[in-house]
């Protein structure tokens, strides 16, 4: 991406947050949280992700992000991507609140400590699903929005290595 553009993405942070089971959470937009949705006439699926807050390390950030989205942190933390990941929103789907053309991440993957159970959508008055279920990569980048496919393919690009120790049975992933 040019640097002329550099300024124009908010940071922020994304989670991979892997199950027991090694799939990942995939949360639901909140329809009345996101103006997508009648865009695509179908709410899309998401791995969490948020916003740095001034003052916050991107780790404090995510540890945040976690809490508000899914009433829980707890979390044991594999890898993180080491460059900033990014991508654009659409011009017509850009919040008008801010100047930003998109976001530029750092990416987290996190193994999920606690039960099912301990995942509560509504632990904030913000939430930002309202459902949630456990997936495969490849079902993640088909669900999600077509602006964030490319993202998400990196994203488990960068994690490829730990996937294959993590995820030695999962053949859709390793296929590529």
């Amino acid at each position: 991406m040019s640097s002329i553009y550099k300024d124009q993405f908010r940071s922020g942070v994304g989670m991979v947050l892997l199950n027991d089971q090694n799939k990942i959470f995939a949360g639901k937009r909140n329809s009345i949280n996101t103006k997508m949705v009648s865009w695509f006439l179908k709410k899309p699926w998401q791995m969490p992700q948020g916003g740095i807050e001034e003052g916050e390390s991107p780790i404090e950030a995510a540890m945040r992000e976690l809490n508000e989205e899914l009433g829980t942190n707890n979390v044991e933390i594999i890898a993180e991507t080491t460059e900033w990941l990014e991508y654009i929103v659409p011009f017509g789907l850009r919040r008008k609140d801010h100047n930003f053309i998109g976001q530029r991440q750092k990416w987290f993957l996190m193994k999920f400590l606690g039960k099912d159970e301990d995942i509560n959508l509504r632990s904030s008055e913000h939430s930002e699903f309202d459902s949630w279920r456990w997936m495969s990569p490849g079902n993640i980048i088909r669900l999600s929005v077509h602006f964030k496919r490319s993202l998400y393919l990196e994203v488990f690009k960068n994690f490829k290595v730990y996937f294959d120790q993590l995820c030695q049975k999962d053949h859709e992933f390793t296929k590529n």
